[in-house]
């Protein structure tokens, strides 16, 4: 939206309309121009930003998609390592259940039989 530049009666009344309208529809176009000048560096400066974004982006999207593959590796890895132990652990379990529950049944069997 264009700002109209207006001078002072007086302006126009020392020097005349044609020289006075000149000026101002020179003030106009520089101030036409210099919008336009404005508008395509910002336009320029948004793209360069924009560019830079992306770039960001997919370097932070590299960034996570690694970390998160890391991240899946150390958990198959204590995946892993969590059924040995928890194997290793049922074994040990069985082992001490046979270890009380072999004399127990066999006193059990032992009174049934002697009465």
């Amino acid at each position: 939206m264009p700002v109209t530049a207006k001078l002072s009666r007086k302006f126009y009344e020392t020097f005349g309309d044609e020289i006075a309208n000149d000026l101002v529809d020179w003030f106009n176009a520089v101030d036409a121009t210099y919008r336009a000048d404005l508008r395509e560096l910002n336009e320029l400066n948004f793209a360069r930003f924009d560019a830079k974004l992306e770039q960001r982006l997919a370097e932070l999207d590299t960034k996570w998609g690694s970390r998160w593959s890391q991240f899946d590796t150390k958990l198959e890895q204590l995946g892993s390592s969590l059924r040995v132990e928890i194997h290793a652990a049922r074994a040990d379990t069985v082992k001490w259940m046979f270890v009380f529950w072999a004399p127990t049944a066999i006193a059990v069997i032992d009174l049934l039989l002697r009465r």
